[in-house]
């Protein structure tokens, strides 16, 4: 699966940052559950790389993916642990480079048209905007409609399940990226019932 196919497959992607490995096989088979299945584990904690590898051993029904991949070492680790795509906040020329001759379906982070630019015309036709809220959200992505006609995006940073459904809507957002599906309090207390619920009501939000 490219990148494109793979944020078709539903129309949230939850962004995990998993503090204790224990806890990543049952989130991500409530999520599954729940109906979203691409998953994005986010570099951020300790545990992250553990959790990507067991969540791909014993959850195969998940498509997971890293977040927060920042260089090309870190791009090859997540790979060789199991990842079928990598998310960056970010592109440095570098990271760009190494995605494209990994072959790891790759969603780099963009917060301006000239970065958007750039990755355009390296191939790269869905991209990550990000932090959505805070760099425009909505606004932002109607207004770069036009003139970025033939890109995608998936915004992330700030959206929730209120804000969700609009953002959706737009003709150039192909899904998006959101933490609200996996609340902090539910994945300590192992409250996976709540991580389903909130998964299954995301899997039905529609856009255009």
């Amino acid at each position: 699966m490219n990148i494109a196919a793979i944020a078709a497959v539903a129309p949230v992607i939850p962004v995990l940052t998993i503090e204790r490995a224990e806890t990543a096989v049952p989130l991500a088979r409530a999520l599954v559950k729940g109906g979203l299945p691409v998953l994005e584990i986010t570099l951020r904690t300790e545990a992250a790389l553990e959790a990507l590898r067991a969540i791909v051993a014993e959850v195969p029904e998940a498509i997971v993916g890293a977040g927060t991949v920042l260089n090309p070492a870190q791009l090859e680790q997540v790979q060789r642990a199991g990842a079928r795509f990598a998310v960056s906040p970010g592109c440095t020329a570098a990271l760009a480079a190494a995605a494209r001759s990994s072959g790891l379906p790759f969603l780099p982070g963009v917060q301006t048209v000239s970065e958007a630019m750039k990755l355009a015309d390296q191939g790269f036709q869905l991209l990550k905007f990000f932090p959505a809220d805070a760099a425009g959200g909505m606004t932002w992505l109607q207004a770069v409609g036009a003139p970025l006609a033939g890109l995608s995006f998936c915004p992330t940073g700030g959206i929730t399940a209120g804000t969700a459904p609009s953002y959706l809507a737009l003709a150039n957002v192909a899904c998006v990226g959101g933490s609200w599906v996996a609340p902090r309090v539910a994945v300590a207390t192992g409250d996976w019932q709540s991580v389903e619920r909130l998964a299954a009501a995301a899997s039905t939000l529609k856009g255009r």
